[in-house]
């Protein structure tokens, strides 16, 4: 099937339709002339478009309701707070569990979506170190890589439904309006950016845009199944990440944050995310001759800042 979406309207469905990528997302398939539903647990909430109603946390769908495709990005943050236990089970249960209980709920609608299209990261991959990760490596250790499988295998089930299902192994979102470097910019401009620990772990990423070309292909692209690596291919050492950060905002990048400091500020998050990497390359999307706006860092920086 050809890349890009067709003429026909599509109705679609987004959970996690407020966040970085959810909300521009949104916007965009609206743009393309979509019916797009916001589905969130929140009924009294006005930026949502609630379908259904939740007092258990099950998804209980109109029998109405009916789309043509389903994408799921809803997730409590990953890298916000240190990872008590009462934060560790937000992070599993609002993506296997929750995935799980959304597949239910469509699986039983008269008319189930044809496509499903679910978040999952790179963190599959566990710390990588200085290896090549395509699609077809295996996953790593640690809680992250535990909640990425589950995460896939609940999204998977919606298989025996007859739904095509995309699980896109996301990178690190470069996007001025939130994110990684939202939280980082300001600590720049104030002169206060540098690497993080030895800075020679690897950093996966991708540009917004890139992100939502992407998705918006997913839509339509029969080719795309199962697990994807959506990222740019070229993976950065944290070290140059900071460096290309600091240039691109004309601002020193020399004030280093040691891993003892980070540990004690993040404690097991700082291990499995902060100063771990994955070297993610998309060999699925260069096998299909997917196009990249922003290929390379410095140019992705420069549109994501300006």
């Amino acid at each position: 099937m050809s890349i890009g979406l067709p003429g026909a309207t599509m109705r679609i469905a987004v959970t996690g339709a407020t966040g970085l990528v959810g909300a521009a997302l949104v916007t965009a398939l609206r743009a393309d002339g979509h019916e797009v539903w916001r589905l969130e647990r929140t009924p009294d909430d006005a930026a949502y478009d609630v379908l259904w109603r939740s007092a258990d946390a099950d998804f209980r769908f109109a029998p109405t309701a009916r789309w043509d495709a389903v994408v799921h990005l809803a997730g409590a943050p990953v890298a916000e707070k240190r990872w008590t236990d009462a934060a560790k089970r937000a992070i599993a249960d609002t993506r296997g569990a929750m995935t799980r209980r959304l597949v239910t709920a469509l699986a039983a609608l008269p008319e189930p979506p044809s496509v499903f299209i679910s978040a999952s990261a790179v963190g599959f991959y566990g710390d990588g170190g200085d290896t090549v990760l395509g699609e077809a490596s295996p996953s790593g250790g640690g809680f992250l890589a535990e909640v990425c499988r589950d995460w896939e295998a609940a999204a998977a089930e919606a298989r025996a439904a007859g739904m095509r299902v995309v699980s896109l192994r996301i990178g690190v979102v470069l996007a001025a309006e939130g994110g990684m470097l939202a939280r980082l910019v300001p600590i720049y401009r104030w002169g206060g950016g540098g690497r993080v620990g030895d800075g020679r772990q690897w950093l996966s990423w991708i540009h917004r845009a890139d992100l939502l070309t992407l998705l918006r292909q997913c839509l339509t692209d029969d080719r795309l199944s199962g697990p994807i690596n959506a990222v740019s291919p070229q993976p950065v050492r944290q070290a140059d990440f900071a460096a290309a950060l600091g240039h691109a905002l004309h601002r020193p990048a020399l004030v280093p944050t040691p891993a003892f400091a980070v540990r004690l500020a993040f404690g097991a998050l700082a291990d499995e995310v902060l100063l771990a990497g994955q070297r993610v390359v998309p060999e699925r999307l260069q096998a299909l001759g997917f196009a990249w706006r922003y290929p390379d860092l410095a140019s992705a920086l420069a549109a994501a800042l300006c």
